[in-house]
């Protein structure tokens, strides 16, 4: 559990404590008390000055034996939740802390930071200071009390030498020692891929379950685009599927290859601020020399060029290499003027994520049969899009997985032209007779998203939905186009409302794969999913 505490940090001046306060109010969200604004609120006239401000606490301190500190946090932190971190800099005397523990019995924890003399003179004599200071670090410990506070090393929690490991070494135990890592690992995230050629309907299972979670990220590259129903209909080639049917925050991946022009249209368009949206800095921008080298060298293979397969292949051969102007081949996000607001890390995040027990939902792209090392070499694409693949270029452990949801077609696509091969191609003029939808209806869906191409489209694939389970361990099936099956599907609102030979269908994949079908996507529209999990 994160909250509920209330952290005391002593030691000497420059020994770090301002620098853990403030990444444990920017990383885990603590409330921030520095007991100088305390004294200038008991006593307004103290100016802001290191030697007038150790003065009046040292007056307050005999006047209250040490409890003035208590009594002003119970003030600061009243209505504040139950739950709130609370961030004190700084104690400086044993009935300080005494006081604080009195009054917070079970909440508080006692870190004291030091570092060696020379150390500390060093730094404060670089220090950028909101106080005024002295002109020496000795004349700012001429205080008695500042001298005497590595005395509280007896008392405190944990002792922290701050001169042997960095200022993230600092938080890092500080963290630990208040029992912010939990000593088990708790499931909390949720996959979705494709399980065959892409295009299977991800976009909108991931629109229908988004409101459940408060992360959703997304992995991948430009070459994939998504679609939700609306008016108009949306396509996210970039943001995650439920951008506009959720408050979630929204993540893109260390291992996303973004182009720039394209994810700045989509954000302008669906109207997301840079507090909503982060941006991992290590994700590969696409330059337009990538597009045009797969312009040239990939239509062999159906390629949607879009410049990922390049960038990504940039990414391995130009490490460390510069241009004729002495700039880095490789250009990353965080190199990116454009979309530095939005540029954030994501380990952090997700870190938080799991400690507070808040659920992501990571949305894989393209299909299984199209992954680089299992697909059907060499018309695949340029990365893994398998679960394994989508969790490492997330950077999420496989032991945070909760639930994986493979998402299937009735009638599975693949680009138009020379894709690859498909098991038992047919037309959109069979899928129209067996199913009584019209042609053009079929044809009109039956575009590529990114490329706007013709798609092929085959009989179901048995052999694939069994290598894709296998590959990607799935806990879920989310079947998708079952109005290609029977036009009649389209007006079930629940299971039983299905036609019988659909119900078959649905039975024997689940027989084949081993693994429940839980969504079953009917049609195109607002009320297209019947959802039958217990998650």
């Amino acid at each position: 559990m994160l909250g509920g505490k209330i952290v005391l940090l002593s030691g000497p001046i420059c020994s770090g404590k301002s620098t853990l306060a403030e990444r444990l109010v920017d990383r885990y969200k603590a409330t921030l008390c520095k007991t100088h604004e305390l004294i200038q609120t008991l006593k307004p006239r103290v100016p802001n000055e290191r030697v007038a401000l150790q003065k009046a606490g040292d007056a307050l301190d005999r006047s209250t034996n040490g409890r003035w500190i208590q009594e002003a946090l119970a003030r600061r932190i009243d209505g504040q939740p139950a739950e709130s971190v609370v961030v004190v800099d700084a104690v400086r005397i044993t009935s300080q802390v005494d006081g604080v523990r009195e009054a917070f019995p079970t909440r508080v924890y006692h870190i004291h930071l030091t570092a060696s003399s020379s150390e500390l003179a060093r730094r404060y004599a670089s220090r950028n200071s909101q106080v005024t200071e002295v002109t020496s670090y000795d004349r700012a410990r001429v205080n008695r009390t500042e001298r005497n506070v590595e005395h509280l090393t007896a008392i405190a929690d944990i002792v922290v030498k701050t001169d042997q490991c960095t200022a993230d070494d600092v938080l890092i135990r500080a963290v630990a020692q208040l029992g912010l890592y939990p000593r088990t690992i708790t499931r909390i995230v949720d996959v979705l891929v494709g399980g065959q050629y892409g295009s299977e309907g991800k976009g909108n299972i991931v629109a229908h379950i988004a409101r459940e979670y408060q992360y959703l990220m997304r992995v991948g590259g430009p070459n994939a685009g998504h679609k939700v129903f609306g008016d108009p209909v949306q396509t996210f080639h970039h943001l995650p599927s439920g951008t506009t049917r959720s408050d979630a925050k929204l993540l893109i991946g260390p291992g996303a290859v973004l182009s720039v022009p394209r994810i700045l249209d989509e954000i302008a368009q669906f109207k997301v601020p840079h507090d909503r949206l982060s941006i991992d800095p290590s994700a590969m921008i696409i330059k337009q020399q990538d597009v045009r080298r797969e312009q040239k060298r990939l239509g062999a293979i159906g390629s949607t060029a879009q410049g990922v397969g390049e960038a990504t292949a940039r990414r391995i051969n130009d490490r460390g290499q510069v241009d004729t102007k002495g700039r880095p081949r490789v250009v990353l996000a965080k190199d990116m003027r454009e979309l530095r607001p939005f540029v954030r890390e994501i380990a952090p995040i997700l870190e938080l994520a799991y400690l507070r027990n808040e659920k992501v939902l990571l949305e894989g792209t393209q299909g299984t049969s199209l992954s680089l090392y299992h697909g059907f070499y060499p018309h695949v694409t340029s990365r893994d899009t398998t679960v394994s693949g989508c969790l490492a270029e997330a950077g999420i452990s496989p032991t945070r997985v909760r639930r994986v949801v493979m998402v299937c077609r009735t009638y599975p696509i693949r680009v138009g032209g020379t894709s690859g091969p498909m098991s038992q191609e047919i037309t959109v003029e069979e899928i129209s007779r067996r199913s009584g939808l019209p042609v053009e209806e079929v044809k009109n869906t039956e575009i590529t998203s990114t490329t706007h191409r013709p798609r092929r489209i085959a009989e179901f694939d048995w052999m694939q939905l069994r290598r894709s389970a296998v590959l990607n361990g799935p806990t879920d099936i989310a079947l998708t186009f079952v109005d290609y099956l029977d036009a009649r599907n389209q007006k079930a609102l629940r299971f039983e409302q299905l036609t019988l030979d659909t119900l078959r269908f649905i039975e024997e994949v689940e027989r084949v794969s081993g693994v429940p079908v839980t969504l079953i996507s009917t049609r195109f529209h607002w009320r297209n999913i019947i959802d039958r999990r217990s998650w």
